[in-house]
């Protein structure tokens, strides 16, 4: 005769992310979350807030803006925020660029200088845990990943100076001027993500669903048509059916025809398909083979 009960496999994700964000908050002092309005970042963010119910949530949330966002996310952060009545703190490239602590290049995405905001902005309020959304299945410097990242006093990330995650044990010890990045999304895939947000009615920017919207392809991507991109003269904008399976920077990120406008039919295409949103429409990690690590050994996410 059977005791007890098993949980669902999508029930034993959720209650691994909710017991990380109480370790964090049991043993660290000044932890923030990162909230971009992706999709990620509203899982987290629905998540963090299961964590600590009826109570608030015992931090903060953090957007590294680039300047270069959809309007649709943007509007979704912002209301989001004010709907939940979190503290919503953002800073941006902008004012480092205005400052001269990092330089643009014309054309380029501001992917890669959001790292000095985020080390600034990391400074400024002295955070010691920064929640993020990354996950293993995204990308392979991913992968190497623990949840609990342990990053240097130049905000830098080492593979080598990782520490053991044995069973649910966490070692969030670090010393002045080094902190400690948490990923609570670490073993979810995008099919995770994607019945989750399904089963928990997790609110989202409406671009991640099917719609028509001007495009044009680019390097084998379709780019939406925004005010941060000039086409090139053998480029031409159509218009087509489409939806975004991550989003970020407009300049770096793509699109995909679909026809999927509701949770359960992203999940039928989810389902089947065997490239990850990152590698179909994140041109800013086409820049090497390595372009992930690399970025991420400089402090990156």
């Amino acid at each position: 005769m059977k005791t007890g009960y098993e949980l669902s496999h999508l029930a034993a994700l959720e209650a691994e992310s909710v017991h990380i964000f109480r370790e964090v908050a049991a043993t660290f002092e000044r932890p923030v979350l990162l909230f971009s309005g992706g999709k990620d970042s509203a899982v987290m963010l629905e998540l963090a807030r299961k964590a600590f119910w009826p109570a608030p949530m015992p931090f903060a949330l953090l957007h590294i803006d680039t300047g270069h966002n959809f309007d649709e996310v943007i509007e979704f952060r912002d209301r989001t925020a004010a709907r939940i009545g979190a503290r919503l703190l953002v800073a941006s490239v902008q004012d480092d660029i205005d400052a001269g602590r990092v330089v643009e290049r014309e054309g380029g995405t501001r992917n890669r200088l959001q790292t000095t905001t985020l080390l600034r902005a990391i400074g400024e309020y002295r955070f010691d845990a920064v929640f993020g959304g990354a996950r293993r299945d995204e990308e392979k410097a991913r992968a190497k990943e623990r949840v609990f990242s342990f990053r240097d006093q130049y905000g830098a990330w080492e593979p080598r100076a990782q520490r053991p995650e044995i069973w649910n044990l966490y070692n969030g010890r670090h010393g002045a001027g080094e902190h400690i990045r948490v990923f609570p999304l670490s073993n979810w895939t995008e099919l995770d993500i994607w019945e989750y947000i399904d089963r928990a009615a997790v609110d989202l920017p409406p671009l991640y669903y099917a719609h028509r919207r001007r495009v044009f392809q680019r390097d084998g991507m379709l780019l939406a048509d925004n005010r941060y991109l000039t086409l090139r003269p053998d480029e031409e904008f159509f218009e087509t059916t489409v939806r975004f399976r991550t989003v970020g920077d407009a300049t770096c990120t793509g699109c995909v025809e679909s026809t999927a406008d509701n949770p359960a039919a992203v999940i039928a295409e989810t389902a089947v398909t065997r490239l990850t949103e990152r590698g179909a429409t994140r041109a800013d990690d086409r820049i090497s083979e390595s372009g992930m690590e690399d970025r991420k050994r400089e402090g990156y996410f």
